[in-house]
C-alpha cells in the first residue's frame, strides 16, 4: 500500500509523544520571521519591484493637486491670471488620470500575485503536514492542522499584496511631503515632525503588545476549529449520549474566548485611534496658531498656508494608515510565524540515517530484543524477540493495552525502537528509505477508513494506476461486486464521508479490496473482523484467506478462532512476549492464552477442538 494510505493505523499507548504541542504559547520572533518573509517574496520581487515603481508613480501623481494649490492662490486667483487656469485644472486631471490606472494596476497585479501565494503556501504546508510521523498527529488535533494549513497562511497575501505596498507608499508619500513642508516652513515642521515621532514610538510599543493578542487568536481559532471538527466529525456519538447541549456549550465556551481576544486587540486599536485623533487635534492646532503668526508677518503666502495645510495632511494621512495596515501585517506576521512552526518540524523521509532504499522484500521480519517508550520513563515494550518467516501468520493476542498494536506501528516503521533493533529481509528498518519500504506494506484495520468519494477511487486509492481488469479482480476476490452492482451507480456510488452510506461489512470488503490492489509484501490485519456480525465475518472470510496467501502477515485479533491457523501466536502482556507457539501447543500450555480462549469461547470450544480434548477443557473449566 502506498505510504499516504498507511495514517490512519491506530497506534496503541501508555502515553502521547510530544513532537509539537497544540499550538505553544509564545511571541512571534520578529528576527526569526523576516527571512522567511524574504524566502516568500524573492521568488517574486520582480513584481514587488514593479509594484513599488507603480506605486512610486501613483503617489507623485497624488501630490500634483496639494501642489498645485499655492499656484493656484496666488497666481491665479490673488493675480486674476484666468488664461492660467484651465492648463492648471488639464494638469491635475492629467495626474488623477494617472493616479487612477497605477491603483487599478496595482491592485490586479500585487492581489492576484497575494493570492496565488496563498495557495502555493498552503500547498506546501499541506504536503509538509502529510510527510510528518504519525507521532506528530497523536499531538495535535485533524481541526488545529486544518486551521494551519487554511487559515495561518490567509494573513500572508500582505505580506506581497496591497498591504505591503500601501505600507511602503504612505512612507513615500510621508517622505515627499514632509521635503515640501520643510521646504516652506522649517520651524512649523520641527515642531509638528517632533509630535509626530513621539505618536510613532507610541506605535512601536503597541505593535509589540498587540502582536502576541494576535498569535493568541490563530491558536484559540485553531482549536475551537478542532474541537468543532471532531464534534460534527462524531455526530452520531453526540447524538446517542443526547450530549448536544453539552458540546454547544464547549463551543460556546470557545467562542467567548475568541470574543475576549478580539475585544482586547479592539481595545488596544481603538487605543492607537484615539492616539492618533489627539496627535491630528494637536497638530492642526499648532499648525493653525504657528501659520496665522507666519502669515500675518508676511513669512507665509495665504497660498502657502493653504499648500502646507494640504501637504500636512498627506504626511499624517499615512500615519493613520499604518495603524490600520501595521496591524494587518502584525497579524501575517503571526501567522507566518506559525506556519514557519510547523514547516520546521523534521518530517520522516528527511532522516539522514534513513539513506537505504530497500527493494522488493520477501518479507522476513525479526524483532531482536526491542525496547520502546513514548514518553521518557514510560516504557511500552520490554525486549521483545521474535521472527516471522516469509509467507507467514503472525498473530498477537493479549489485553488492551498490551503493546500489541506498538509492536505492529515499529513493523510500519512509524516509530524507531529506544534499543535493539527491526530487521527486514536483514536490514535494519531504522536505516530504510520508508517511501521504499511502505509502498510494499498492505493494511486492513477494524475501522475501515473511506475517503466522500466513489467506491472505484476508493478502491484504487492504494495503486491509482492500476488496470480495468486488476480492479474488477480485487473487486471479484473481495466481493465488493456483490453489493455494489446493486447500486444505480455502480462503482462510480459515492460511498458518503467515512462510508457512511455503506455497511460494516462493504466498508471492510472494499477495504480488503483495496489491499488486495496493494499487492504488499507484508500484510497488517488489525482487528479486521472483530466488529461484524458472523455472517459479515464469513463472507469477508474469503478475500482475507485470498490477501494472506503468500505474504507475511500480522494478525490483532480478538476473537481468538479467527486466529487458530496462525503459524505462530504471541501473547503479549505488559510490553512482554509471555507466550509464543501454535493454537494446539498454547492451549495444551494452559497458561494465559488457554485462559483468553476458555473465558471468550467458554464450553463452545469443545465445537473447535479434536476428539479427546473436549474431557480436558470440561475439566479445566
Amino acid at each position: 500500500m502506498r505510504p499516504g494510505s498507511m495514517t490512519t493505523m491506530r497506534a496503541e499507548r501508555s502515553g502521547s509523544r510530544r513532537v509539537a504541542s497544540d499550538l505553544p504559547k509564545k511571541k512571534a520572533d520578529i528576527k526569526k520571521v523576516l527571512p522567511e518573509i524574504w524566502k516568500l517574496i524573492r521568488p517574486r520581487r520582480w513584481l514587488l519591484f514593479f509594484g513599488l515603481l507603480l506605486m512610486a508613480v501613483n503617489r507623485v501623481a497624488g501630490l500634483v493637486l496639494p501642489a498645485s494649490t499655492k499656484f493656484f492662490i496666488d497666481t491665479v486667483l490673488r493675480q486674476h491670471h484666468v488664461d492660467k487656469l484651465l492648463p492648471l485644472v488639464g494638469v491635475v486631471f492629467g495626474a488623477t488620470a494617472i493616479q487612477a490606472v497605477t491603483s487599478f494596476s496595482l491592485t490586479q497585479l500585487l492581489s492576484k500575485a497575494a493570492q496565488r501565494m496563498i495557495a502555493d503556501l498552503r500547498k506546501q504546508v499541506q504536503q509538509h503536514i502529510g510527510l510528518l510521523p504519525v507521532s506528530f498527529y497523536d499531538s495535535n488535533r485533524t481541526g488545529t492542522l486544518v486551521s494551519r494549513i487554511m487559515t495561518d497562511v490567509e494573513g500572508v497575501r500582505n505580506l506581497i499584496g496591497t498591504g505591503l505596498v500601501e505600507f511602503l507608499g504612505g512612507i513615500m508619500t510621508a517622505i515627499m511631503a514632509f521635503a515640501v513642508l520643510m521646504h516652506t516652513s522649517r520651524k512649523i515642521t520641527l515642531i509638528v515632525f517632533a509630535v509626530i515621532a513621539v505618536f510613532v514610538l507610541i506605535l512601536q510599543r503597541a505593535f509589540k503588545t498587540i502582536r502576541p493578542i494576535f498569535r493568541e487568536r490563530g491558536r484559540i481559532n485553531a482549536e475551537v476549529t478542532g474541537r468543532l471538527t471532531e464534534s460534527l466529525g462524531g455526530v452520531r456519538v453526540v447524538k446517542g449520549y443526547h450530549a448536544e447541549a453539552r458540546e454547544a456549550g464547549v463551543f460556546a465556551q470557545g467562542v467567548q474566548r475568541l470574543l475576549d481576544n478580539v475585544m482586547r486587540s479592539l481595545t488596544a486599536t481603538s487605543a492607537l485611534s484615539f492616539a492618533a485623533t489627539t496627535v491630528l487635534g494637536i497638530v492642526g492646532g499648532l499648525v493653525m496658531l504657528l501659520g496665522g503668526r507666519d502669515y500675518f508677518a508676511h513669512r507665509l503666502t495665504l497660498g502657502d498656508y493653504f499648500q502646507y495645510n494640504m501637504f500636512l495632511a498627506f504626511m499624517i494621512a499615512p500615519v493613520f494608515q499604518i495603524v490600520n495596515i501595521g496591524t494587518q501585517l502584525t497579524e501575517a506576521v503571526a501567522g507566518l510565524d506559525r506556519t514557519i512552526e510547523i514547516m520546521s518540524e523534521m518530517d520522516e523521509f528527511s532522516d539522514p540515517q534513513r539513506a537505504v532504499k530497500i527493494g522488493e522484500i520477501r518479507g522476513d521480519v525479526e524483532f531482536q530484543d526491542v525496547r520502546f517508550s513514548y514518553e521518557q520513563d514510560k516504557p511500552v515494550l520490554h525486549g521483545i524477540s521474535f521472527r516471522s518467516k516469509p509467507g507467514t501468520v503472525t498473530a498477537l493476542v493479549g489485553s488492551s493495552g498490551s503493546g500489541k498494536s506498538t509492536i505492529i506501528s515499529l513493523v510500519c516503521g512509524f516509530h524507531k525502537p529506544d534499543s535493539g533493533r527491526v530487521l527486514v529481509d536483514g536490514i535494519d528498518l531504522a536505516t530504510v528509505k520508508l517511501n521504499s519500504y511502505r509502498s510494499q506494506l498492505g493494511v486492513v484495520l477494524q475501522e475501515s477508513f473511506l475517503f466522500d468519494g466513489t467506491i472505484r477511487e476508493n478502491v484504487m486509492f492504494s495503486y491509482p494506476d492500476a488496470t480495468e481488469e486488476q480492479f474488477n479482480e480485487a473487486c471479484r476476490i473481495a466481493r465488493v461486486d456483490e453489493f455494489a452492482d446493486r447500486f444505480p451507480e455502480g462503482y462510480d456510488t459515492i460511498v458518503g464521508e467515512r462510508g457512511v452510506k455503506l455497511s460494516g461489512g462493504q466498508r471492510q470488503r472494499l477495504s480488503i479490496a483495496r489491499a488486495i490492489l496493494a499487492d504488499p509484501r507484508i500484510l497488517i490485519l488489525d482487528e479486521a473482523t472483530s466488529s461484524l456480525d458472523s455472517e459479515s465475518e464469513q463472507m469477508i472470510q474469503h478475500g482475507l484467506s485470498y490477501l494472506m496467501q503468500g505474504r507475511t502477515t500480522f494478525v490483532i485479533a480478538h476473537r481468538l478462532s479467527t486466529i487458530r491457523r496462525a503459524d505462530q501466536i504471541l501473547v503479549v502482556e505488559a510490553g512482554l512476549i509471555v507466550e509464543r507457539g501454535t493454537h494446539d501447543s498454547l492451549y495444551a500450555l494452559g497458561g494465559r492464552y488457554y485462559d483468553l480462549y476458555t473465558r471468550q469461547h467458554g464450553l463452545e470450544a469443545n465445537l473447535f477442538l479434536a476428539p479427546g480434548e473436549g474431557d480436558a477443557v470440561e475439566e479445566r473449566t
